[in-house]
């Protein structure tokens, strides 16, 4: 599944590259404008973010504020943790269940796209498939704290920043403290 996504992704970023370049090409040099080439951008850049949520999940790229849980023993910032995951579990579902009940209801309409000769539909899906890869992704982690695997929703920033620096000079990589060690638990999974 992570290389179906990385690769899904790689390939809307690329499909809307494409046809914004030769949008631009074809209205420039040829005084032509492809009708279509907005609207498809557009879908594709709406599968891009929601492809992408999962993504940044399996990475650990989203930001959150963390300052709170960082005070807290490692215990109980374990149980924040579960916590928090959890509710983004239920999150997930409800924009899901949403999302599958808003397709269905454009599925009954039955419009077109503005541009497309295709059902509104069709490209509305990115919303459920979406929400279900970051269900899936957030019940991954939900487990991996539920477990012990991890004891914490986000990554270290800091102290990645730190490796990628002493990699890059080819130092020996830093000491990570007791607050370090916890919260690098949940950045490990990210290679």
């Amino acid at each position: 599944m992570d290389r179906c996504e990385s690769f899904l992704l790689a390939a809307l970023l690329s499909l809307m590259t494409l046809i914004t370049f030769a949008q631009v090409v074809a209205r420039y040099v040829f005084n032509y404008s492809f009708v279509w080439a907005l609207e498809l951008t557009t879908f594709l850049f709406g599968g891009l973010i929601f492809f992408g949520i999962s993504y940044g999940v399996r990475v650990g790229a989203h930001i959150g504020v963390d300052a709170l849980v960082r005070l807290l023993s490692e215990r109980a910032a374990r149980r924040v943790a579960l916590v928090a995951a959890a509710l983004c579990v239920v999150y997930a579902g409800i924009v899901f269940v949403g999302g599958w009940i808003y397709v269905g209801k454009m599925y009954d309409i039955g419009i077109l796209a503005q541009d497309l000769p295709i059902p509104q539909w069709v490209p509305k899906l990115v919303l459920p498939v979406g929400f279900a890869m970051l269900l899936l992704r957030f019940g991954e982690v939900l487990w991996r704290i539920a477990t012990g695997r991890s004891s914490s929703l986000l990554g270290n920033e800091a102290e990645d920043a730190l490796r990628l620096r002493a990699d890059a000079d080819g130092e020996p990589e830093p000491e990570a403290g007791a607050e370090g060690a916890r919260q690098d638990a949940g950045s490990g999974d990210r290679a």
